[in-house]
Formats: C-alpha cells, sequence, structure tokens
C-alpha cells in the first residue's frame, strides 16, 4: 500500500493566519438577532452551584433570566411549529465573576427520548460559544457546505480552497480553536457526556469542564432532563492541550457570542425529520461563529451587592523605578478615595500612581466613602518590589 507523508506544517501559524483573516469576513462584524441581547446571571463567590443535578442552587436566578422554548424555532427541513406537549425546555446560564467559566441549567420534558444510539444520533442539546465575540468559521472541512463568499467572505472562503493546505492541517489548526462547540448527549447513557466538537477534545474533561444529569426514563418513553454543567471559555484552545491555552477573560457588561441547538429525534429513522430547535435564526449558527446571538455578563443583582465595598488593583509600571499604578475598582457610589501607600505617603486620586524610594513589600489600604457609609481595604505585602 502506498502511503501519502505530509509535510509537516507550522499549525500555530496556520491558526494564527485563520484568526487573522477574519476580521475581512463581513458576517464576523455582528451578532445575529441585533434585536435581543440575552442575559447571562451572574452568581455570588460564596454562591457558586454545584455540579449535582440539583437544581436548589439555581433558585436564586429570577425568572428574566430563564430562556424558554418560544425563543427557539425549528431551521431543519421539517420547520415543525412549537408544541410543549412534543418538547420544552428551559435554560439558565450563569456566571462568577474571577472563573472564565459558564454555568448552564438545561430543563427539558421531552414526549419522546432519543438516546440508545452509542453513536452521534442522540436526543443532544448542542451549545456553541465564542468568549471573545470574534466571529468567524469553526468547523472543519467536511462542514463547510456553507463556507461560501456570501456567509464567511472571501478571503476565508479563499483560505479554506487553498490548495496548498492540506484538510488535516485545516482540521488541526482550526476546527473548534478560537470558538467551541459541544455536542451535550441528552442522556449519556453509556457514554461520554459530551462530544466537543473539534481538534481540542480536551476542553469537555474535567477541571476545564463538568456536567451532572438526572432523569427516570428509559429510551423511547417521554420524561424531564435536568442537565447541570459548566464549560471554560477559551479564545485558543489548541489540539496540543491546555497548557498554551488561552481562556476568554470573562468580565461585566462584556458582550460574549453564544447560542444552542436542540436536536430531537422522537425516534424517527429518517433524519431529516429531526427536530432543529436553534436560538440563533441562521442554520450556519452550529459552524459560524458570526451567527451566534449575544449574550452579555450581567453585575451581580441588587440585594447580592454591598452597598459599598472597596476594591482595588494595582500594576507594576516600571520595577527599575519602583513606578506603581492603582487602579479603584469599588463598587456602590464613591465619592472620597484615600490611598495610604504604606511608605508614608497618601493620595486622595480616584486612580493614583506612586513611585517608591525603596525596595520592600508593602501594606497598602484604600479607604473610599460615599452616600451608603464607608468602606476599607488593605491588602498585606502584595506590591513587593526590588
Amino acid at each position: 500500500m502506498k502511503h501519502t507523508r505530509l509535510r509537516p506544517r507550522p499549525l500555530i501559524a496556520l491558526a494564527a493566519l485563520i484568526s487573522a483573516l477574519q476580521p475581512f469576513s463581513p458576517s464576523a462584524l455582528s451578532l445575529d438577532r441585533p434585536e435581543t441581547t440575552f442575559r447571562v446571571f451572574q452568581f455570588p463567590a460564596d454562591k457558586i452551584p454545584r455540579i449535582d443535578g440539583d437544581t436548589s442552587d439555581w433558585d436564586i436566578v429570577p425568572d428574566a433570566y430563564v430562556i424558554g422554548s418560544d425563543q427557539l424555532a425549528d431551521l431543519g427541513e421539517t420547520q415543525k411549529k412549537r408544541d410543549p406537549a412534543d418538547l420544552d425546555v428551559r435554560v439558565r446560564v450563569g456566571w462568577v465573576n474571577g472563573l472564565n467559566r459558564l454555568y448552564f441549567l438545561y430543563e427539558a420534558t421531552d414526549n419522546y427520548w432519543d438516546f440508545s444510539s452509542p453513536g452521534i444520533r442522540n436526543d443532544t442539546f448542542e451549545v456553541i460559544v465564542d468568549g471573545d465575540a470574534s466571529g468567524g468559521p469553526l468547523i472543519d472541512s467536511e462542514h463547510r457546505d456553507f463556507w461560501t463568499p456570501d456567509t464567511v467572505g472571501p478571503r476565508r472562503a479563499a483560505l479554506d480552497t487553498d490548495p496548498r493546505i492540506t484538510d488535516p492541517e485545516r482540521h488541526w489548526a482550526g476546527h473548534g480553536v478560537h470558538a467551541q462547540n459541544y455536542h451535550i448527549f441528552t442522556p449519556a447513557a453509556g457514554k461520554d457526556w459530551a462530544l466537543a466538537w473539534g481538534a481540542s477534545t480536551w476542553t469537555k474533561n474535567f477541571p476545564h469542564a463538568n456536567a451532572a444529569t438526572r432523569y427516570d426514563f428509559k429510551h423511547g418513553e417521554p420524561g424531564k432532563l435536568t442537565l447541570e454543567f459548566y464549560i471554560t471559555l477559551y479564545d485558543y484552545a489548541g489540539p496540543e492541550g491546555p497548557q498554551r491555552a488561552i481562556e476568554s477573560a470573562l468580565r461585566e457588561n462584556k458582550i460574549i457570542g453564544l447560542g444552542w441547538i436542540i436536536i430531537d429525534y422522537d425516534g424517527d429513522p429518517d433524519m431529516s425529520k429531526r427536530g432543529f430547535w436553534s436560538l440563533g435564526r441562521h442554520y450556519t449558527m452550529f459552524g459560524d461563529a458570526s451567527a451566534l446571538p449575544a449574550f452579555r455578563l450581567m453585575p451581580l443583582e441588587k440585594q447580592f451587592q454591598k452597598p459599598i465595598d472597596a476594591r482595588w488593583t494595582f500594576t507594576v509600571v516600571d520595577m527599575d523605578r519602583r513606578l506603581v499604578a492603582f487602579k479603584d475598582e469599588s463598587t456602590g457610589e464613591i465619592t472620597k478615595w484615600h490611598w495610604d501607600f504604606g511608605d508614608g505617603a497618601t493620595s486622595t486620586d480616584q486612580h493614583p500612581q506612586h513611585t517608591y524610594a525603596k525596595p520592600g513589600n508593602h501594606v497598602v489600604i484604600l479607604d473610599v466613602e460615599g452616600p451608603a457609609g464607608k468602606s476599607r481595604l488593605s491588602k498585606v505585602w502584595d506590591v513587593q518590589l526590588r
């Protein structure tokens, strides 16, 4: 048997090239459903949900965050009309400030659960996420039937058909690297909880992700399924593993691309009759992050906020000069700031810079005041200068 040996190529450079070309795509400049921005609930740090299938952790999430079946459209061949007696779902999404994760609670009632196959044919909750909302294709060459100049831009389409780049190279460099797609099996009976659709299959493994499912039905029966899970968001998730991955930096009020598709088979051997219920309005959403709806990472709800809370961070601007920039991140209405830099110097600026005369470890204190009162935060020896 004759074997064709592929010439080694710099896959990381190829991934960078793909990323660099994405901004030329008109579709990468916006997200789907411009009339709607969905919301992601912020869990307080002391109320992070446990991944155990128990929904009580989610009782603090207001109903306004629930995204139900009424937001879905069937984009499959049959274009089914919504029937809660056939399939009804409720989805809540959360995040925690300081963790680059999304938490999900998926509750679904189905009149026929299809999950006997060990392969991909399984009732599925398919989640697609783009943590920096950069847009662009995230699928490999086997699914590029809609990768045309009209959908992804002429430069990106030309790259996909460039004869100098082989299909394996295209797969390993670009499939699921900048945005991720998870086929989550509902339920996963005798198989892994999800298919991480791409070259970076490690993203579905703990501690990068975790899941728990509760149900009491058998294949072909009706019933309710509860699925609780989290996934980590990545701006770069290469096939080589997490050691070179770059997590998406999540912060309050940030917009991310996020969507899901519910694939409902109902025991019909003709896959063309399956339900393909999508939160987005374009069939290409499963492989093109530019077609994802927009979600906003919300601040804490008022009942979880302190009326006034001193917070601050710092950056060493120049270690040789011992120049440090301090940033106030306090919450609440603030009218006064007082910084004690730990070397006898002080400032009443909100975001001061300070040059230390001598090396050492310093205790820095920020006092803030406002209509709700006062708050203090000191950090012991965080500011270390040589």
